[in-house]
């Protein structure tokens, strides 16, 4: 998640100082995803020193105030009209965990599968379950009016969508692992000639 890039974005509306950026980041974006306050600043100051933002001096009660500058403009534009390179896959630490199940021996692979699967799915009832009650906050009269209640369903239909795409990709798993006999891993159900080739030591012919 690019912390520079949401700040700019916000910036282009007006001048702020941290904490309200901090708040207007969280409510467009459901609070999904909550920022820490001195990454804010930490941030803010790093975006100064590159030119693109400034200054303002404070509000009076002590907060400074930053606004955009035109290279934080062109920056924050060049963000939008890029697409989100993806160089290296996310580190997807239920992958990782399942694929060191099914290589270490007496790990009930089923049974990871079978809990990662009660989670996935409460997960989505709830997310879905908030989806709903967005939806009936907002009202149908604010349908596509691209506000902070459209935005906030969007956030809410990506999580959505992952968590379906997860359970169905444990779905995937399980019955992979059904076909192979895979569910669980133990050294009495290793192959004899795998245990063999790795305690024998073959003659060397010299």
């Amino acid at each position: 998640m690019s912390i520079r890039h949401s700040l700019l974005a916000l910036l282009q509306e007006g001048p702020r100082y941290g904490y309200q950026l901090r708040g207007e980041f969280e409510e467009r974006t459901g609070a999904t995803w909550p920022l820490n306050i001195g990454q804010v600043y930490t941030t803010l100051d790093r975006l100064e020193r590159d030119a693109l933002v400034k200054k303002e001096g404070d509000d009076g009660e002590g907060h400074v105030v930053y606004s955009i500058t035109a290279a934080g403009r062109a920056e924050v534009m060049g963000w939008f009209a890029q697409p989100v390179a993806q160089a290296n896959p996310p580190r997807n630490e239920l992958a990782i965990k399942l694929a060191l199940a099914l290589t270490l021996d007496g790990v009930d692979v089923t049974a990871v599968v079978q809990a990662q699967r009660t989670a996935s799915m409460r997960q989505l009832q709830d997310y879905t379950r908030q989806r709903r009650g967005a939806a009936t906050a907002a009202g149908p009269g604010s349908a596509g009016t691209g506000g902070r209640d459209d935005a906030w369903l969007l956030v809410l239909d990506s999580l959505i969508f992952s968590a379906e795409a997860e359970v169905r990709w444990l779905d995937h798993c399980e019955g992979w692992m059904a076909k192979r006999g895979a569910g669980t891993r133990t050294s009495a159900a290793r192959p004899a000639g795998a245990a063999a080739s790795e305690t024998h030591t073959p003659a060397v012919s010299r």
